[in-house]
Order: C-alpha cells, then structure tokens, then sequence
C-alpha cells in the first residue's frame, strides 16, 4: 500500500531545499571572495630583519604582519591575505586594489619613521607621542591640503615648543624632512601642521601611514609574482566549465547504475555543494585554485559515500531481503566504512594545515570543511531522502535500485 503522506514529505523536503538553492545561489556565489590566483592581481614575500639587534621570533612576526595589513589597507585593498611562514617570512597577496602594484609596494615597505629635530639634529619628539589616529588632513587659509598632528601628551609638546621658541623644527619622514618651521610662539593644544605640496590624496595617504604606526621590523622583497586579470578569469573559467562536465558525468552515472538511490545521491550533492558555498561564504574565505581543488576532492568522496551505501544496499536485495531491510541493514554496515574514511582524510588535511604553507593551508580547509559538510548532507541527508522514499511503498522493484531480479538469491 503506498504512504502518500512519506511520499508527499519527500517531495516537500526536496523543494525546499530546490527553492533555497534557486533563488539564493546567485547571492551567495557572488559573495565568494575570489584569490589572486582566480581573480588576478600580485603577491609579494618579505624576509623580516630585526631592528636594534632584536631576533626574529613569532612575536615580532605577528607585530609586522598586523603592520603591513594596516599599511595595505591604506592603498583600498579589499581584504588582504597577509600570513606569516616560518622562520622569518611574511607573504601578502593582494587580489584587487585602488592603488597601483608600484605605489602598494612602497606604502608597504615605507619604514614611516615620524621625528621631531630640533636645530642640532637632537630627536624631540616622534610617532609614538602622537595621540591614537592623531594625525589627519586640514587645510590652510588658501584651501592647500596639509596634514594635522595632535600628541598624546600636550604638555610635552609645549614644552618643546617653549625651549625651541625662534628656532627651527624640522619634521621628518624617516630621513626626509618634510618642513622646517620656526616656532613663534609656544603651542599649548598639543597640535600641529605638515605643509607642502599635498593633494587631499597624498596627504591622506601620509596620514594613514603615520596613524599605522612605523614598523617593527625592516622588510626587504624576497618575491613578486603577478597574475594577470585576465589570466585569473581563464583559470575561473576554465575551472567551471570542467565542474560542469563532471558534475553532468556524475549525474548521468548514478542515475543509471543506482536509479532511484542515483536520483536522491544526485540532489544531496546539489546540497552539498550549496552548504559548502553557504559556509564558504559564512567563513568569509578567500576561494583560491588549491581551495577549489581541494572542493573538487571533497566532490568525489561525497559520490563515494553513496556509492558504497548504494552497493550494500545492493548486496543486501541480492540476498534476497525485502527493500526495508536491505536499506537499513546497507545503511549500517556502510556507516563504519564511510565514517572511518573520512576521518583518515581529515588527519591528513589537518597535518596539511599545520605544517603547509599558505595555499596549501588553503586547500588544508577547504577540504575538512567540505568533509564535515559531505557527512551532514550525502550520509544522513540522502539516507534520510531514501528512508522516505521507501517507507512511501512507491518504488517496490528491485529494478528501482539497479538490481536484476535475475541476480535476487544467489550470493
């Protein structure tokens, strides 16, 4: 007798998931942030020296590489990938930016060494006495662009101002100075001026750069490698259209190996691969060609866990067990062997993750990721799917689950 209610919870449950996966794929999709490898753009590796004589640890690692990141961000970039390799490496790939390759380089790479000297060349003053985000844009009488100063500590700055009355300070940038003003008079507000020839833009810029702060560390260029736009685009493109033939040879394969078992693998993949996309972009990850490779691996053992449910459950109706028992008793003596491969294959990634560097650490995640998504949507989802379908009484014949009823009884 068929169970129209199962039947009709099945079909209720699947276009749910058609309607999520319709109308809000093209959102989430467009919300993936893309690498450089995909998008184009350039990545540049740093050695870190120590200043001062100072060693090079994970410390002072993480203090250059926040560094650099606001130093980046200063040129418009969108979310810059800086990460940190052992024992003295800092790689900072950069997919799209406002400014150019040229410009972010030097933004980057500029030590940004605020001094006050007096007319001895006696250091008085410098960018740690700024107060926080201190320095800004103003203009002067005639609307020129000019950078503000404001000090943490007013006083000392009077006082600076007090024993150098009518005479001059000069204000450096590292060692280029910027202006040398005589001080008329003493300055009690605890601010300040940069004159020269600014436009509202570089005067911006500099301002940026002294509210980052000086770096930590001195860093010379190891590496540039650039990755044209276009070639990015190429590889997207190419990238896609081979995951749409695989994903049609998948299709095609398990519809006519499994059947009805094939159809509902089909659509718990079409949920995996919209989770994964969902968590991608929950995480707020950057999609690179390592990532997507490592997406592609996680396609291909979600196939795999139906397939070696589908094939007990198929050992199970040879047998000659009605199509109830076979499901549940396939399903469990699947279960193990599923499980246990795909923990194996998250030991790896995470020994990947630890030990790789940074796009191997990509394809690290993305994988585990993937992994624990595909346990989720193609062992329980599907398992689920398939209970429902044959609770519903609808699909009775061996034929339904790619098994001959002249095969039935001889194992």
């Amino acid at each position: 007798m068929i169970k129209w209610s199962r039947f009709l919870l099945f079909l209720v449950v699947v276009g749910l998931l058609a309607t999520l996966v319709g109308t809000t794929t093209g959102n989430v999709a467009s919300n993936i942030k893309l690498g450089l490898d995909l998008q184009g753009g350039f990545e540049i590796l740093y050695k870190v020296e120590p200043l001062e004589g100072k060693a090079v640890n994970t410390d002072l690692l993480k203090a250059t590489a926040k560094m650099v990141e606001k130093r980046v961000n200063i040129g418009g970039v969108a979310e810059p990938d800086v990460t940190i390799e052992l024992p003295d490496r800092i790689r900072v790939k950069i997919a799209s930016a406002k400014a150019s390759q040229e410009e972010l380089r030097s933004i980057i790479g500029k030590p940004a060494v605020l001094t006050f000297r007096d007319e001895s060349g006696k250091t008085v003053l410098n960018g740690s006495d700024l107060a926080a985000n201190g320095a800004g844009v103003g203009f002067d009488d005639l609307k020129r662009p000019l950078v503000t100063l404001k000090f943490a500590n007013p006083e000392k700055f009077a006082e600076v101002t007090r024993v150098n009355l009518k005479k001059k300070v000069a204000i450096y940038l590292d060692e280029n100075m910027l202006t040398d003003p005589t001080i008329q008079s003493v300055i009690t507000g605890g601010s300040a001026q940069i004159t020269g020839n600014y436009t509202v833009e570089s005067a911006q810029q500099l301002a940026d750069i002294l509210n980052s702060g000086a770096l930590p560390a001195k860093l010379t260029e190891m590496q540039v490698t650039s990755v044209g736009a276009s070639l990015g685009a190429m590889a997207l493109q190419k990238t896609i259209y081979a995951g749409y033939i695989g994903a049609a040879l998948i299709v095609v394969f398990m519809l006519v190996v499994y059947r009805m078992p094939g159809m509902i693998a089909n659509i718990a993949l079409a949920g995996f691969t919209y989770f994964c996309m969902l968590v991608l972009d929950w995480m707020n990850a950057t999609l690179t060609l390592p990532g997507i490779a490592g997406f592609i691996l996680s396609v291909g053992m979600a196939v795999d866990a139906n397939i070696i449910t589908f094939e007990r459950i198929q050992e199970e109706i040879r047998s000659g067990k009605t199509i109830l028992s076979a499901f549940r008793a396939g399903q469990r003596r699947s279960f193990i062997t599923i499980i246990d491969g795909h923990v194996t294959t998250m030991i790896a990634a995470a020994v990947l993750m630890y030990f790789g560097t940074s796009s191997i650490q990509g394809f690290a995640i993305i994988l585990i990721m993937t992994i624990i998504v595909s346990i989720i949507t193609n062992v329980f989802f599907s398992r689920l799917l398939l209970w429902m379908v044959i609770r519903a009484n609808m699909f009775k014949k061996p034929f339904w689950y790619g098994v001959k009823e002249s095969d039935i009884g001889e194992l």
